[in-house]
């Protein structure tokens, strides 16, 4: 054997175990397990503490030896509704898997393309695999399907709520951000306003044209025309608004319900020879940057804010999966009123 030869295998370092980060934190092993796996019933303090140590230590965990302890997969199944939804379909999966590698947890994600007997039959499938639980990613505009009938795992649903008592569902809080779009033209002194949306009918669109009612009440003022409801479409937007201008050219401002919308209605505003947002305001939905940046002027409109409304199903998942007391029924997500050039030329 050559002079200064080492075995390989054994000059590596020896991992740090659980149990010594446990025992440098002070706190039970079984403390430390929850603080490192996201687990509730532990204090800020003492996780922030046992997070340090495991830094400082290198701690790695195991999630095979981790699921071979808990008798759980260490995974948990995302089920898409219909990938038709893709515009929203991508920020709530980050925001879910950054939550899942917080503690080192993965997700197995698929996609029903809208037929709800292959919803059920994923379903199925991932009970077969043995994950901890769903999370199925629906469509704010419509009902979601509920998977309760076919398995019994623990299932948040996300961007949809199914209609059945006690089901826990993260979805926008349309109705709040409706209302703070109409109170933000209102504040800009813009009083002949007027809403152009999507189909009447599915969720988002009642209960933000509630919010900007309401708004458009508490103010004293009444719309100036009917809402219009449409295609989730540019040009008929663009179409749409055109005839509006020529029925009330008194507009002075149009609150789209989507920036895809909101789009053709700056078109069609220019056309007409008027000004934007000095002679009519518009205001967008969702933050779509592909139409929001690339209109001109840029739109003011309503991030939703998805990745964290995906962050905060996982961590109501794994309350459930826990047995925490989490609770039923419907999580209402804050958005953030973006304001652009379409409605205050300073912006």
């Amino acid at each position: 054997m050559a002079a200064g030869w080492q075995n390989p295998v054994m000059t590596q370092p020896r991992s740090t175990t659980l149990t010594e980060v446990a025992r440098r934190a002070g706190v039970s092993l079984t403390t430390a397990s929850r603080a490192i796996n996201g687990k509730s019933r532990v204090s800020a303090a003492t996780r922030a503490r046992v997070l340090k140590i495991a830094r400082e230590l290198s701690f790695t965990p195991n999630p095979m030896a981790r699921s071979l302890i808990s008798g759980r997969s260490g995974t948990i199944g995302l089920i898409i509704v219909d990938s038709l939804a893709q515009r929203f379909v991508v920020p709530i999966m980050l925001g879910a898997e950054a939550a899942l590698s917080e503690i080192d947890l993965s997700m197995i994600t698929t996609d029903a393309g809208g037929d709800v007997a292959r919803l059920h039959a994923l379903a199925a499938s991932m009970r077969r695999r043995k994950v901890d639980g769903l999370l199925v990613l629906g469509d704010d505009n419509m009902a979601t399907p509920s998977v309760a009938g076919t398995v019994d795992l623990p299932t948040v649903y996300l961007y949809g709520e199914t209609g059945q008592a006690g089901e826990i569902a993260h979805v926008p809080d349309d109705r709040t951000m409706g209302g703070q779009v109409a109170r933000h033209l209102i504040g800009l002194g813009r009083h002949r306003i007027v809403h152009l949306t999507g189909p009447r009918g599915g969720r988002a669109v009642r209960e933000r044209t509630r919010g900007i009612r309401e708004a458009l009440r508490e103010a004293g003022l009444a719309p100036v025309a009917p809402t219009t409801y449409g295609l989730w479409s540019q040009l008929w937007a663009e179409e749409a608004a055109d005839r509006l201008l020529r029925q009330a050219p008194e507009i002075d401002a149009i609150v789209c319900g989507a920036d895809q919308l909101a789009a053709g209605v700056v078109r069609a505003v220019q056309a007409s020879g008027r000004r934007v947002p000095d002679d009519v305001a518009v205001t967008g939905f969702d933050n779509w940057r592909v139409f929001a940046l690339e209109t001109r002027p840029h739109l003011t409109t309503v991030d939703l804010k998805l990745e964290d409304l995906g962050a905060a199903a996982v961590r109501d998942l794994f309350g459930v999966i826990d047995g925490d007391p989490v609770g039923g029924g419907s999580r209402l997500h804050q958005g953030e009123l973006v304001v652009r050039g379409s409605t205050d030329p300073s912006a």
